[in-house]
């Protein structure tokens, strides 16, 4: 299985790895809005490397999940 299949795979399987993919949609939606701004307060300035921060959480998460499977599909 190719590196996108497996994704499709486990957004549809597993409950934890599609709660994650919508979750970091989510965010990179809320980090478009900010970063379509011309200017960002301190406040946005902070509220940006927050979503940044767990964005990358998520993605990490996301990557670990795709590593587990690919290792039980080896050893099956």
């Amino acid at each position: 299985m190719k590196e996108h299949e497996i994704v499709e795979f486990l957004k549809k399987e597993n409950e934890e790895f599609k709660k994650l993919s919508d979750e970091h949609r989510s965010l990179d939606v809320l980090l478009s809005e900010i970063d379509s701004r011309r200017y960002l307060s301190p406040e946005e300035e902070i509220e940006r490397k927050r979503i940044q921060k767990q964005k990358l959480l998520k993605k990490d998460r996301m990557a670990v999940l795709v590593r587990e499977y690919k290792k039980s599909r080896i050893l099956h």
